[in-house]
């Protein structure tokens, strides 16, 4: 009686497992992840956070947290004279 039981248990703990891992890991999660993330730097950005510290808190490059807080445009680049 215990063998069927522990199968089961662990057909159960397999399936959580699979949907963890696709609903994780799939493209579309990860999408979600990011959209929240900059959603929230933006958020912080708008609040008076400096981009420096917006950056190494994130692990992002400057470069990348300016992207997102200017709404994925990329800022006016002075030219050089």
């Amino acid at each position: 009686m215990a063998r069927t039981w522990e199968g089961a248990a662990g057909r159960l703990m397999l399936a959580l497992a699979a949907l963890l891992h696709r609903t994780v890991t799939g493209k579309a999660a990860r999408r979600r992840l990011h959209d929240c993330r900059d959603a929230a730097l933006r958020a912080a950005y708008r609040r008076g956070v400096p981009l420096e510290v917006l950056a190494s808190r994130t692990r992002l490059t400057q470069g990348r947290v300016r992207e997102v807080v200017t709404g994925g445009r990329r800022p006016p680049v002075d030219e050089a004279a």
